[in-house]
């Protein structure tokens, strides 16, 4: 890493700083101390893991991360809990008045501690990596650093106790470790099974957030079967989870489940193969390529049709999960349908177009992917504004297409997998590897978690449009005016402009303008100051401009924790 990295205040560690600051300074100092407490240990590490890489022997050599990127671990560390915590606040304002709130209040804390725990479970991971470092340099951080954790360890622990009685449960408790003993496996996997996919601060990211959901998945299914039993559950989970949230939490846990079905299936296929007969080489190799793709399709089957539905009926939904599909798809479906059809043409004349240029054009491979960010606002917005429930259903089928996708293209399953991948190769850059094609996740995610996590109470109407506000208008401006015409950069080693900046800020400025005489036509009630609004555009675009971390996948959270204070 550059030497610029090291130093203790950057640019990217400064936005940070303010980010976290913000969203700590409107929360109760029981919640906020914990979250102060687990950014220093994060900055501690970060500048312990920065100082080492410059060293001869990285004790973290062993992980190899995305090349051009820094460690990103303060940013990655303190993104999640800032969300839920933001989240909290805003839930903190309906207590007085909604007869559920103090149960989803209870339950969405739980959660914050949760992902807390399991970014310092992480930090403490990279702690004891670099503890086994001779490295003289790094000792005077890692003591630093070391007793940084120990004091935010001691002061997790102490916050639990005193928090409501149901935490002092034995099994509350462990379902919280559970988080952290399973993120910290969850990122040493990401790390090895994918190098040079993820930096440290992505990878962290990405496992906190998925030990998180699939743990709201268990505390959901614990909490049906528990209450089937006995008239009180250990975990109470809200009841206000809408039938959408349920059907997509099946079908991605399904195709999660599909790659250990699928390596279990070829497995036993292949030792049933060496009791047969032995054939050519090549006839053999090609037979394999083609078993093996007749494999996958089985199994997806398997995990559509079957594992889906029985997790699905567990949990309370008694008809299969694409039939409720198809019945909520066409009842009432005018709206619905409509939309449908204007999402089919906007997306094949985008890919057409778009594709057609990528092979024959000398345009610039930036510009080109923004023209999907703008791409994005087309299709994203109205729904938002119109069928907002029926969004939440599209992103998740979308995603789950995605998956499927991109396990066709990363096993070659035929006959799709080399077509899907000439094609998803046409827009990649640096960031994307060899392995793993993640830019379309980052968007279609980036866009789709603020509205997913909106659902329910929101008295912030411009929240579910963090992601469309802050990728699809505010980084294609910043991209697109900063590639043109700037002049002024942000530092030395970026390529990121002012006059870039500048321009995103005023489009998201604009565009929430807008958005904002749209939704007060349909009902809505803007609740949030211009100012509180400025500051949360203003810093978002700052992180794209200092950030070397996936910006897709960090901005629209940020904006989102800012936009629900």
């Amino acid at each position: 890493m550059a030497s610029s990295s090291s130093a203790l205040l950057t640019g990217e560690r400064l936005v940070v700083f303010l980010f976290a600051a913000r969203v700590a300074h409107a929360a109760p100092a029981r919640l906020a101390a914990p979250l102060a407490l687990l950014a220093a240990a994060a900055l501690a590490l970060e500048l312990a893991v920065d100082r080492a890489a410059s060293g001869p022997a990285s004790p973290l050599r062993r992980f190899r991360t995305r090349p051009g990127a820094s460690s990103g671990i303060l940013l990655g560390a303190t993104t999640l809990p800032c969300v839920m915590l933001a989240r909290l606040i805003q839930l903190s304002r309906i207590l007085p008045t909604d007869p559920s709130g103090p149960e989803e209040f209870a339950y969405l804390e739980m959660q914050y501690w949760a992902v807390s725990i399991s970014c310092l479970s992480v930090l403490a991971f990279f702690f004891w990596h670099l503890c086994q470092s001779t490295n003289n340099g790094a000792s005077k951080t890692l003591k630093y650093g070391s007793l940084m954790a120990a004091l935010c360890l001691m002061t997790f622990l102490v916050f639990l106790l005193k928090s409501d009685g149901g935490l002092l449960r034995i099994g509350k408790n462990a379902y919280l470790l559970f988080h952290g003993v399973a993120a910290v496996i969850l990122i040493k996997h990401i790390l090895e099974k994918f190098p040079s996919c993820s930096s440290f601060g992505e990878a962290l990211l990405v496992s906190t957030g998925l030990v998180l959901y699939f743990g709201d998945m268990l505390a959901h299914t614990l909490s049906k079967m528990e209450f089937s039993a006995s008239s009180e559950a250990l975990i109470h989970t809200p009841g206000t989870r809408s039938e959408i949230a349920t059907v997509i939490q099946g079908i991605l846990l399904g195709l999660f489940v599909l790659p250990l079905l699928y390596k279990c299936s070829l497995q036993v296929w292949a030792y049933c193969q060496t009791l047969g007969k032995q054939r050519t080489q090549a006839v053999e190799k090609q037979a394999e390529k083609r078993i093996g793709s007749g494999v996958f399709y089985v199994s997806l089957l398997v995990a559509l049709l079957m594992l889906v539905p029985s997790w699905t009926r567990l949990v309370g939904l008694q008809v299969h999960p694409f039939g409720w599909v198809l019945n909520y798809m066409f009842t009432n479906s005018y709206g619905r349908l409509t939309l449908c059809a204007y999402w089919i043409c906007v997306i094949c004349v985008s890919i057409r177009r778009f594709y057609n240029i990528s092979k024959k054009s000398t345009t610039e491979r930036i510009l080109l992917r923004k023209y999907y960010h703008l791409v994005a606002v087309l299709i994203f917005s109205p729904a938002v504004i119109f069928q907002p429930a029926f969004l939440d259903l599209a992103f998740g089928a979308a995603f789950a297409v995605f998956l499927i996708l991109e396990m066709i293209r990363v096993w070659e399953v035929y006959p799709l997998g080399r077509t899907v991948h000439q094609f998803m190769n046409a827009f990649t850059d640096h960031r994307d590897s060899e392995i793993l094609i993640i830019s379309h996740f980052s968007l279609l995610l980036g866009c789709a978690l603020p509205k997913w996590m909106s659902s329910g109470f929101n008295d912030r109407p411009l929240a579910p449009f963090a992601g469309i506000l802050s990728l699809g208008i505010g980084d294609t401006m910043a991209s697109m005016i900063g590639y043109k015409y700037g002049v002024l950069r942000w530092s030395k080693t970026g390529n990121k402009t002012i006059e870039g900046t500048a321009a995103g800020i005023t489009s998201v400025l604009a565009a929430c303008s807008i958005l904002v005489s749209l939704l007060a036509s349909s009902g809505y009630i803007l609740s949030q100051h211009w100012l509180s609004l400025s500051v949360a555009v203003t810093l978002s675009l700052l992180l794209e401009a200092y950030t070397t971390q996936l910006d897709n996948a960090f901005i629209p959270l940020v904006f989102y924790s800012l936009l629900c204070l």
